[in-house]
């Protein structure tokens, strides 16, 4: 069983490249989409993304309890397919409708910590193969305020903490996959 991280920046290919390791698996496919369609824009893209997936991919839509929904939908005869991470991380960021400050400390929801935490458990039992996919948001430059610098943190850690529980990592550029780690 694999577990493979595709990191990339907004437009980088990496959904696609993940579609295409997902297709290519022979196995059946379950996408887990993690985003919310909370304006036009966001329903947009999301329709975007359902239209370039095949048909007979099952779709599963789970915002936020993702560790859970891994261990339902994995099993050997089937390739989880997540998209995206950093969406995820955003929901359970402002999960609780909380008001973060401008500048100084930003205290995350618990609900963060414990998804967080579930998540990376998962990823350490072989269930199934898994793809996730993730934004690499920490090669630019430093957010302006709190908020945004705090999800930037927490993005690089999730990432990091994922690329060491996964047996392979890409990293996609104008649609061309640099492996990182694993064959």
């Amino acid at each position: 069983m694999t577990r493979t991280l595709v990191l990339g920046g907004a437009r980088s290919g990496k959904s696609a490249y993940a579609e295409r390791l997902a297709a290519g698996s022979g196995k059946e496919v379950v996408y887990l989409a993690t985003a919310a369609a909370g304006d036009a824009e966001m329903a947009a893209r999301i329709a975007q993304h359902q239209a370039q997936r095949p048909a007979h991919w099952r779709t599963i839509e789970q915002p936020l309890a993702l560790a859970a929904a891994l261990a339902e939908w994995r099993a050997p005869q089937r390739l989880v397919l997540v998209d995206c991470l950093t969406l995820w991380l955003s929901n359970l960021m402002f999960s609780d409708g909380r008001q973060y400050p401008d500048v100084g400390a930003i205290e995350l929801p618990a609900l963060l910590h414990q998804e967080r935490a579930a998540l990376l458990a998962e990823l350490a039992i072989d269930r199934g193969d898994v793809v996730l996919v993730s934004n690499e948001v920490g090669m630019g430059i430093v957010p302006w305020g709190a908020v945004s610098r705090s999800y930037a943190d927490e993005a690089g850690r999730l990432n990091q903490a994922v690329a060491a529980a996964c047996d392979r990592v890409a990293f996609v550029a104008a649609g061309l996959p640099l492996m990182l780690k694993g064959a």
